[in-house]
């Protein structure tokens, strides 16, 4: 997603500067025109704005408040936008760190995938200032075509652990389908179409099942990062007062899976690894 993003940010000629954990997964980035900077306090150094990528709230607080971190490099004013899946909390705190050197976090988590970030087709969820949004706009709709502003900060987090909560559920359900469907003895073709083509068959739906049919997992969106977002989204409605119970039984579907070996594979494997489950019973 990162790559696509930047990639996306040279081809509209805005000036930039890039970290990457792996300066080996950057150097196509560099090579198109990027400077690549040996820290995130570097790059940040040379911005006026400021955007985050990765995988978690440990990787979040590295790149930003860590040794070296962004917020060390970041001059007043700066716009911060952290763009990953995150819990609230860590949202919040990492704003008040934003504000304390005088410079505004937008909480921006986006929905899409590798090829829409390429193509700059993006939807940012945003949490923050409308100053904030405001000043970053430029660059978020390079990155996008829609921009949905909900609210101060943290707003944005939420949203996109609800959107993750109902995309992981809904991969959960397919998932079990299809095991269902296997021990039924029904012609898998058959009764895949008719829950594609009916209305279970949501455009998420299809495409899941389009790619465990074809078996491709190359990742997209990786497992294991899926099954995170479901324990985030788990936690934070259980501060709201609200069970999510589909959500748990989803994290249940994905934790088996990432315990059969599918967790760096895209988060559509949770299909072939509760389908194979059933193949075992069946054979047992």
């Amino acid at each position: 997603m990162g790559s696509g993003m930047a990639g996306r940010l040279l081809s509209a000629n805005f000036p930039l500067a890039i970290y990457n954990r792996n300066r080996d997964k950057a150097k196509s980035v560099a090579d198109a025109g990027a400077f690549l900077a040996s820290t995130p306090r570097e790059a940040a150094a040379r911005a006026d704005v400021i955007i985050s990528m990765v995988a978690d709230d440990p990787a979040s607080r590295a790149v930003w408040l860590g040794e070296n971190g962004a917020s060390a490099g970041a001059a007043p004013g700066t716009v911060w936008i952290e763009s990953s899946t995150l819990t609230v909390d860590w949202v919040h705190a990492l704003g008040a760190a934003a504000s304390n050197q005088g410079c505004a976090l937008l909480d921006a988590p986006v929905t899409g995938s590798r090829s829409q970030a390429a193509a700059g087709e993006l939807r940012f969820l945003v949490g923050g200032s409308d100053a904030g949004l405001e000043a970053a706009r430029p660059v978020l709709a390079a990155l996008g075509n829609d921009i949905v502003h909900f609210g101060p900060t943290g707003s944005g987090a939420v949203m996109k652990l609800i959107n993750n909560f109902m995309s992981g559920v809904q991969a959960a359900s397919l998932a079990e389908a299809t095991a269902f469907i296997l021990a039924s003895g029904l012609d898998h073709d058959k009764a895949l179409a008719v829950l594609t083509n009916g209305a279970p068959g949501s455009p998420l739906v299809k495409l899941l099942s389009a790619r465990a049919q074809a078996g491709d997992f190359a990742p997209n969106f990786i497992l294991r990062l899926m099954a995170k977002d479901l324990g985030y989204a788990i936690e934070e409605a259980s501060r709201r007062q609200i069970d999510l119970h589909t959500a748990a039984g989803a994290l249940a579907v994905f934790q088996r899976a990432m315990a059969a070996g599918y967790g760096e594979k895209d988060f559509s494997a949770v299909i072939e690894s509760s389908a194979n489950s059933a193949k075992t019973s069946r054979k047992t």
